[in-house]
């Protein structure tokens, strides 16, 4: 059965490993840690694998509870952040699934974080006595409820993507999960729009970094790996981990180059982000890391300020400010540029293919901030 995904999954993920999401805390990880909800990689099932303590699980399971209570775990977000969306996924978790969930956020201080006891991440452990008192000064029971205790369904493939829409412009640091009473999850993806503080005009900053505040906002095609995967911070691990296309059915036969050495092949791919803040460019970097036999034969990039939101249906005046540039397999490429002021980029790959991560710094031009919509 065909499951319609939510707009909001579009926007920037901001609870995964690779984004600098951290679990802090967790009650119990008895059969499968915490930390196993915030990874990148899609669930998996072992079947025949087994520990010491029972069902390899891909994902946080807690024991069959026999106290008072439920099991719940504190999840710090990549950054300051409001949030649109959830999507607990179940996968392979059919007879010890958590039954029920709810989720509850705020805005802590370095100084009110720094009460969580250091995380021993640990199968067949639970929180201690000491531990659950020093969480009590938090009163994290008593955070902003932003998702009801709400019913989940078991992991079958039809039934495991649990989305849930969130209503709040409040921004938010740290989350806790509650399951109903114990069980189990295998991923927890928070959906968001990261809410920095403005830079210093005279500070060198990453205006298409997702910690900045960057959106991937359309595309052309993302089959193999979606064009917002290129905002994260650090290197990817993967190539999953950033964005590619399918190849594209109009390329020919035999391929033959240009006196420039670009490929003379027709058709391209595009993505077009919103910068985190606007501001002039000064140097680009296109990394192909892990993209070794599929990076494009070139790219190119353009600029434009928008003063109201971007509609794929709006007439933009785009100007160049990298020309079509050839690329290389897994290295990245540093181009240094001058741009107008600019809030949105327009990347263009031919023909196809993809690349790992995508940086313009550049300094912010706060006159425009209160220009944009």
């Amino acid at each position: 059965m065909y499951q319609k995904v939510p707009a909001f999954t579009e926007l920037n993920e901001l609870a995964s490993s690779s984004t600098g999401g951290k679990i802090l805390f967790a009650t119990d990880d008895f059969f499968a840690t915490c930390e196993n909800i915030i990874s990148d990689k899609n669930p998996v099932n072992l079947t025949e694998e087994f520990t010491e303590f029972g069902k390899w699980m891909d994902g946080w399971e807690t024991r069959r509870k026999r106290s008072p209570g439920h099991d719940w775990c504190i999840l710090k977000l990549a950054s300051k952040c409001t949030i649109a969306g959830f999507l607990v996924d179940t996968a392979f978790f059919t007879g010890n699934f958590a039954p029920k969930y709810s989720i509850q956020a705020a805005r802590l201080t370095p100084d009110e974080e720094a009460l969580i006891p250091k995380r021993i991440s640990r199968m067949g452990t639970a929180a201690s006595e000491s531990d659950l008192e020093l969480m009590s000064l938090l009163s994290t029971d008593k955070w902003e409820e932003i998702v009801p205790i709400t019913v989940l369904q078991p992991g079958y493939e039809d039934t495991r993507m649990n989305f849930q829409k969130v209503v709040s412009d409040e921004p938010w640091t740290h989350l806790r999960l509650n399951i109903y009473p114990d069980g189990g999850i295998a991923r927890l993806r928070v959906f968001g729009e990261v809410k920095p503080d403005i830079p210093q005009r005279d500070q060198l900053v990453d205006l298409v970094s997702m910690l900045n505040g960057a959106l991937s906002v359309d595309f052309s095609n993302a089959h193999f790996g979606h064009p917002k995967n290129t905002l994260k911070f650090g290197k990817s691990a993967i190539m999953a981990d950033g964005w590619e296309t399918a190849r594209r059915l109009d390329r020919p036969c035999i391929i033959k180059r240009n006196k420039d050495g670009t490929l003379q092949i027709p058709g391209e791919e595009w993505a077009i982000f919103k910068l985190g803040f606007p501001g002039r460019a000064k140097e680009i970097c296109i990394d192909t890391t892990q993209f070794k036999g599929n990076f494009p034969d070139t790219v190119k990039i353009e600029g434009t300020f928008l003063k109201n939101e971007y509609t794929s249906a709006a007439d933009i005046d785009w100007e160049i400010i990298i020309e079509p540039y050839k690329l290389s397999a897994n290295k990245e490429h540093w181009i240094s540029c001058h741009s107008e002021v600019i809030n949105h980029i327009r990347v263009t790959m031919a023909p196809d293919g993809g690349f790992s991560r995508l940086r313009l710094y550049g300094y912010v031009e706060t006159d425009f901030i209160e220009k944009m919509c």
